[in-house]
């Protein structure tokens, strides 16, 4: 049976792949910026949703930055991150690791006790007031140099309670993961979770090195490891999680149109892949979205829907009790 809108908005769902710069809505964005005396290079929220109409990774990034400039005070990363919480609350999500880009804000001369404090703080009162759970991942941006990652993560070490894991993100190409190679051999012996991302722009590749050399343990998009025979093999034996974003994938033309999207090919053959959301105030579409993006362009169903959460379960840094938690609601909210 194809999911329905009304199953999608009450299914129980977790989310690991959110990037919480990416969650600043335009309307919030000019009213940090207004209150902090910033100046953004936008005199509306209409001139910036139409800046959202960019063709590639690139000049998502250049937007992406631009608006992460009006954040300061920690009070103006509890803002942002209790904003997303709030539309967790709102789409059923249960659990959420977020993402952050730090050397977005150390750069400008913003504390890193500030970033962490202001995201952890609206973290925790997510959980009390909504038991949502979430945890925090530090991601380095690729296209700086594997020095500034080493002092970054050197930047984080005092926070290691309050942040469970370390990604690579920002612009894939001619930043192989390789460079890093390094940095997050130092994150594994600090003790800290590893993930990445790698084949969304990058060549299957780059989901190799990934692998083998920075030894994560989940794959953020990784949709192209289909070039590659033999990885897709390696990954469904493995169970190594894929963190797919389908309507980033194809606001960023990954795919042309949500219909060639293969995230359900691999869901068939094995793979553990799950949905999530990415960068949702640019890409047009939270976690419900991207589950009713599935169900028109590819006819998901509801036994697909739930496996792909499942997936979500099973690849999360949850403890084994939450997991086990958030596994009952789904199954009794399946078996309904």
């Amino acid at each position: 049976m194809t999911a329905s809108d009304a199953f999608i908005r009450d299914l129980p769902k977790v989310e690991l792949h959110l990037h919480i710069e990416g969650s600043l809505e335009p309307e919030l964005m000019f009213e940090i910026a207004q209150r902090n005396a910033i100046s953004l290079p936008f005199d509306s929220v209409e001139q910036v949703r139409a800046a959202y109409e960019f063709s590639n990774l690139q000049e998502f990034l250049d937007i992406y930055y631009q608006g992460a400039q009006a954040l300061i005070y920690e009070q103006d990363f509890y803002d942002m991150t209790m904003a997303y919480l709030t539309r967790c609350h709102r789409e059923n999500i249960v659990h959420t690791e977020l993402f952050f880009d730090p050397q977005t804000h150390t750069e400008r001369g913003i504390d890193m006790a500030t970033i962490v404090k202001g995201i952890r703080s609206a973290m925790d009162d997510a959980k009390q007031t909504w038991q949502i759970s979430s945890e925090l991942i530090l991601c380095f941006l690729r296209h700086l140099s594997a020095e500034a990652a080493m002092q970054t993560l050197e930047q984080a070490l005092p926070f290691k309670n309050q942040i469970i894991g370390v990604g690579l993100d920002s612009s894939e190409l001619g930043h192989p993961p390789e460079k890093f190679e390094a940095v997050f051999a130092r994150a594994r012996k600090e003790g800290f979770r590893c993930v990445a991302h790698a084949g969304e722009e990058g060549p299957a590749d780059y989901i190799w090195q990934a692998l083998k050399l920075l030894k994560v343990e989940r794959v953020d998009h990784g949709v192209r490891c289909v070039e590659d025979h033999t990885l897709v093999q390696h990954l469904a034996e493995t169970r190594i999680p894929l963190t797919v974003c389908p309507l980033s994938n194809t606001k960023l033309r990954v795919f042309d149109n949500m219909s060639q999207h293969n995230i359900l090919g691999l869901l068939e053959k094995g793979l553990c892949v799950t949905v999530n959301s990415d960068d949702p105030a640019y890409f047009g579409g939270y976690m419900n979205a991207n589950f009713c993006a599935l169900k028109e362009a590819l006819s998901m169903s509801e036994s697909q829907a739930i496996q792909l959460v499942r997936n979500g379960i099973e690849a999360s840094f949850a403890s084994a009790s939450r997991k086990a938690e958030i596994t009952a609601l789904l199954d009794s909210y399946s078996k309904y």
